[in-house]
């Protein structure tokens, strides 16, 4: 069977190789470059992930390929979390890299010669009568099927998932075994293509400033300003610049350029118990249909260990949840994961809408 190992040089996908090449394959080794590095600060540098990268490849014998998906990661990643940002919604560009990305352009182009492409997620399949399901990790604390819960049949059906298995404390433990260099690097953190900018500094360089006011809703109070709506999301509380907190984003105004605010370790208003979702998508299949009532499901609207239990009804071309708890910050343009009553298979996913 021919794999293609998508490798960053740390030490997740470095231990996808090891393990592919323990059960007795022999895949080819490709780093994807998506930095921007003709944006000059906005660079994402490249050159220690392929010096990694390489030393794995050769350690295990494998072909090694560099393939470049600037342009492509311009248009289908970072314009896309400009634009959604300016919209006044929050988005992910983590499910848009992966979805349009590594399993996307990547595909279309490289993997298409290969029968599997194997990655460095935290996730498993599960074959139920020859369909194949996106399934979640053994570690719970790292599981990263929500970031890949817009991926669609096609591209479940070619992936594999080594490590997915494994806790996090057993991939250190081979890594350290086999001297690997990226067994002690830290896992990374944020989003490639910023840099060594923070991310609004680079929201600043695409959308500006436009000073707007900071309301407290329940009594309309002017609090401070701030320096555009784009800069916050809902359910923030860092980052305000408000006395006498906390303070918590509930609401923008996108149209008068309004944050509004509520104050407190546990105002009512940061929280609710529905989420619409919108352009819902399923993963394998349609295990719905046009149904009536509700079916039992766990669900996630941001990257977190926790599943929160609750109930799904289907109302014309919207997908509402209705949470068993109450869920804080439910922020529109994320998106709301949808997985079985029993935590294990990722159904599919939607965007949040208000």
């Amino acid at each position: 069977m021919k794999i293609a190992a998508l490798v960053s040089g740390g030490v997740d996908s470095s231990v996808v190789v090891h393990s592919l090449k323990e059960a007795g394959y022999d895949p080819v080794v490709f780093y994807i470059r998506i930095g921007m590095e003709d944006k000059g600060d906005l660079a994402c540098p490249s050159e220690e992930d392929i010096e990694l990268t390489s030393h794995i490849a050769r350690k295990y014998g494998c072909r090694f390929e560099i393939v470049s998906l600037h342009e492509e990661y311009w248009d289908k990643v970072i314009s896309y979390t400009i634009n959604t940002v300016k919209k006044g919604l929050t988005p992910n560009p983590d499910m848009m890299c992966n979805k349009y990305i590594k399993f996307g352009c990547f595909e279309e182009r490289w993997g298409k010669d290969f029968d599997k492409t194997a990655t460095g997620h935290y996730a498993t399949t599960t074959d139920i009568d020859g369909e194949i399901w996106l399934s979640t990790a053994k570690d719970t604390l790292k599981d990263q099927t929500d970031f890949l819960a817009q991926i669609t049949n096609l591209q479940i059906r070619k992936l594999i998932f080594p490590i997915g298995r494994l806790m996090k404390s057993e991939v250190r433990a081979i890594a350290a075994a086999e001297k690997l260099p990226s067994a002690l690097r830290k896992d990374s953190q944020g989003i490639c293509f910023l840099g060594k900018i923070n991310y609004n500094d680079f929201i600043e360089r695409y959308l500006g400033r436009q000073p707007g006011r900071i309301v407290e809703l329940e009594t309309g109070k002017i609090l401070g300003k701030h320096n555009g709506y784009w800069f916050h999301t809902i359910g923030q509380r860092k980052g305000l610049g408000l006395s006498g907190g906390p303070w918590f984003v509930i609401r923008k105004d996108t149209q008068d350029n309004i944050i509004y605010v509520s104050n407190g370790y546990d105002p009512d208003t940061q929280y609710g118990k529905t989420v619409n979702l919108q352009g819902f998508d399923f993963i394998t299949k349609d295990i719905w249909g046009k149904f009536d009532g509700a079916k039992e499901i766990t669900f996630k609207i941001r990257h977190t260990p926790e599943f929160t239990p609750g109930f799904i009804r289907r109302i014309g071309d919207i997908y509402r949840i209705e949470s068993a708890e109450k869920i804080q910050g439910i922020a529109p343009g994320q998106y709301g994961v949808v997985y079985d009553k029993d935590r294990r298979l990722c159904i599919g996913s939607g965007m949040i809408i208000e």
